[in-house]
């Protein structure tokens, strides 16, 4: 073959989807500047600002001259330190700082846990529903993404017998998130110790991502699986990050915690992948870090109150079922009784078929269940405004409503 007849882009990056949450959040926002009142339930971003003494934290790094240069590309030491103690506080698992890996946000710490841990052909159990990034990041880093199903009948919770079932002799990871993206779900300790301890028994190496870690309702627990399964830490690496608890999506500081040597080689990975996290931002994420909980606290209650409103307003709908999250600040309604009716001359096949639908006919943007392994289902955040969540269900009400 000649270099002129080769595909202009690898196969490796040809081949990788756009993530869903952040194309709907884009058309959203494109159709809204050009003047059409779109409401978003698209991306997985707090609506409140980050708190005051971290921006005023990010001003000061800005003007002193220790952050306009290199520095490690592990992250700042101060702020590796910080990230033991803090993660020591909130779920009592104790580290070093040199377990601290400091990313680029969250995403990238998925990205280096699972290029650091696969070789091609390893294969990684994926509870579905997922995060649409997961099954990309695996593939990137040449391992083979295995889901494992779960559904609102078990409160999307997944199953040691299932996990058992799904495991090869190619299995090498389990990723494990909760609180959930997208459904909301909260594996309750009991059952978290059960994951954790099959792990072990079968050495199979877990990347837990615990970014909602602070976002529970309704006597819901987080607890983080080393915590609770002390034996699986050195086969256990968990992510983590300042955006959802600080509100500080756009800061993209996120971490990495795990055994020494491979905390060590996705440093070395890092350091010719992107060098140091920018150091204003880290600055910003030492003070939120180093600081209490209060602001998470504010936006909990918040997310609570509109977390019951959508819950309750999804349910109204004639052929939506709707269960409860119990973390993070997503719904996750079934629509499946919706597909194949016809709705203003339509008969959409598939949850992206209504997706579609209801954001060129009711102006609102939903991701549907397919970007999560789910088809049939419509993931909403309610990381908006109450007024706008309100009039955003009772557009889709109104449009749904024409079906039965």
């Amino acid at each position: 073959m000649t270099d002129g007849a080769r595909a202009r882009v690898s196969a490796r990056v040809g081949g990788i989807a756009e993530s869903a949450t952040l194309a709907v959040d884009a058309k959203a926002k494109a159709l809204k500047a050009a003047g059409r009142p779109v409401i978003g339930f698209g991306a997985g971003e707090p609506d409140f600002p980050t708190p005051d003494y971290v921006v005023e934290a990010a001003a000061a790094a800005c003007r002193d001259p220790r952050n306009h240069r290199y520095t490690p590309a592990a992250g700042l030491p101060e702020l590796r330190e910080a990230v033991a103690a803090k993660t020591a506080r909130d779920s009592g698992y104790g580290v070093s700082p040199s377990q601290v890996l400091i990313t680029n946000g969250g995403k990238h710490a998925v990205y280096q846990a699972f290029a650091t841990l696969l070789d091609p052909g390893d294969e990684v159990l994926l509870p579905a529903p997922y995060w649409t990034t997961y099954p990309e990041a695996i593939r990137l880093a040449g391992g083979v993404p295995v889901e494992v199903p779960t559904d609102e009948s078990t409160g999307f919770l997944v199953s040691v017998e299932a996990l058992e079932a799904a495991r090869t002799p190619r299995t090498k990871v389990l990723l494990f998130c909760s609180p959930s993206n997208p459904t909301g779900a909260v594996h309750p300790p009991a059952l978290v110790g059960a994951v954790g301890r099959w792990a072990v028994e079968t050495g199979t190496w877990v990347v837990t991502d615990e970014i909602y870690e602070h976002l529970t309702y309704a006597g819901a627990e987080h607890v983080s699986m080393p915590t609770v399964v002390p034996d699986l830490a050195d086969r256990c690496v968990v992510v983590n990050g300042v955006a959802k608890t600080y509100a500080m999506t756009g800061w993209r500081v996120g971490w990495l915690i795990g055994p020494a040597d491979v905390v060590k080689a996705a440093t070395n990975l890092q350091s010719h992948l992107t060098s140091n996290v920018a150091n204003v931002s880290q600055r910003a994420a030492l003070a939120a870090v180093g600081g209490d909980l209060s602001a998470v606290t504010a936006m909990r209650a918040a997310f609570d109150r509109r977390r019951q409103t959508i819950v309750r307003m999804l349910s109204e709908i004639p052929g939506v079922t709707c269960p409860e999250p119990h973390g993070a600040f997503y719904a996750y309604p079934s629509v499946r009784a919706m597909l194949g009716r016809e709705l203003r001359g339509r008969r959409p096949a598939s949850s992206a078929d209504l997706a579609e639908l209801i954001l060129e006919e009711a102006e609102v943007a939903v991701v549907p269940g397919e970007a999560f392994g789910t088809p049939g289902y419509l993931r909403l955040s309610y990381a908006l405004g109450d007024d706008d969540l309100v009039e955003g269900v009772n557009r889709l009400h109104k449009l749904l409503a024409e079906v039965f």
